[in-house]
């Protein structure tokens, strides 16, 4: 009788080995799942992550948080003067790779202050806006990385050149080092259409009718659906961005239209101090996009530690129309720096 206890002993106590050592797997599992869960923001009530951060100027720019994590990326929209909502694309992937991101709405922008007064709509602004906002939400060296698309490219860019110590990686998407890069080749693009429709683009913009209906329905269809995003239905969100621009912000930095700029980013560039930018740094381009891919490839070999990612199916917005190839390129970035694996391929 004795011979059996002893057998069944053991192996109870194995058992119960197992089913502990599960619970506490479970639990820490579990926990780091809560963890990034965890919306709190600072202050006397919860609000589901969003935080409106106070700038020096006195207005207040909106932010929210996702997740809770050692990585942490803050989204820096296009327009200027779009909205962080045609960036929502990003909740759906983000979370599942541990990362903790932020949208973020610029001044000027739909969900922030939007003050009357020219004087704000400059780069430099913009610039220190980032870095109040860095500041407000404690992102450091250690763990702040930066994405941003079209202007928000530009704007990151800039942040980077002058901010690059507080950075850990920096990702540039779908846009060029100069304006000028970004006039030629969206005109190369223009003189790829039927030559009816330029000719039927050219009547409204002699008349500076750019916010005419039927002019903007035809960018739209012709243009647009061409090179901004790909995709036969546009987004939800894409849309809903489209439609809180502040067009004033939009048109007295960038230009009338896409097709005629020449607001007060006429003749930036960034070309020559790319060199000196260190921080790891991914350049996203598209095949379709309305920013020449080239272009893009050439910013990851001038800064001093990039890599470069190529969208062969996207455009513009290569982050809906492209999006595997997008997130997945983006995510591997961001692991990799984190993982100290860059400047692996």
């Amino acid at each position: 009788m004795q011979k059996p206890q002893k057998l069944f002993i053991p192996a109870f106590a194995a058992l119960l080995l197992a089913l502990t050592a599960f619970q506490t797997f479970a639990q820490v599992d579990k926990q780091s799942k809560c963890d990034y869960l965890n919306f709190k923001t600072p202050g006397d009530y919860q609000a589901g992550g969003v935080q409106m951060i106070k700038l020096k100027e006195g207005y207040k720019v909106w932010t929210k948080r996702f997740g809770k994590s050692p990585i942490k990326v803050l989204l820096l929209h296009g327009g200027p003067a779009m909205t962080h909502e045609y960036m929502e694309c990003f909740e759906s992937f983000f979370p599942k790779a541990g990362i903790e991101f932020y949208e973020y709405d610029q001044l000027g922008s739909y969900y922030s202050d939007q003050p009357d007064n020219d004087s704000l709509w400059v780069l430099d602004r913009f610039v220190d806006e980032v870095e109040q906002v860095r500041k407000a939400l404690g992102l450091n060296k250690d763990n702040f990385y930066l994405l941003g698309n079209s202007w928000g490219g530009l704007l990151a860019m800039e942040y980077a050149a002058k901010y690059q110590q507080n950075l850990k990686g920096l990702i540039i998407c779908n846009m060029v080092s100069s304006f000028d890069k970004y006039v030629v080749y969206n005109t190369k693009l223009r003189n790829q259409l039927r030559p009816s429709l330029l000719d039927s683009f050219k009547v409204f913009e002699e008349k500076g009718d750019f916010q005419n209906p039927v002019y903007q329905e035809l960018v739209f269809k012709e243009y647009y659906h061409r090179h901004i995003c790909r995709l036969p239905e546009w987004p939800e969100p894409v849309l809903r961005s489209f439609k809180h621009i502040n067009q004033h912000v939009y048109e007295f930095m960038q230009g009338p239209s896409e097709f005629v700029p020449g607001g007060n980013l006429e003749g930036w560039t960034i070309t020559d101090r790319l060199k000196n930018i260190t921080v790891p740094t991914l350049a996203v381009g598209a095949k379709y996009d309305t920013m020449n891919p080239e272009d893009m490839k050439e910013i990851s070999q001038t800064v001093q530690n990039g890599r470069y990612l190529y969208c062969p199916n996207g455009s513009h917005l290569s982050m809906w129309d492209d999006q595997e190839v997008f997130m997945d390129g983006v995510i591997k970035f961001i692991t990799d720096v984190q993982n100290g694996k860059f400047p692996g391929k």
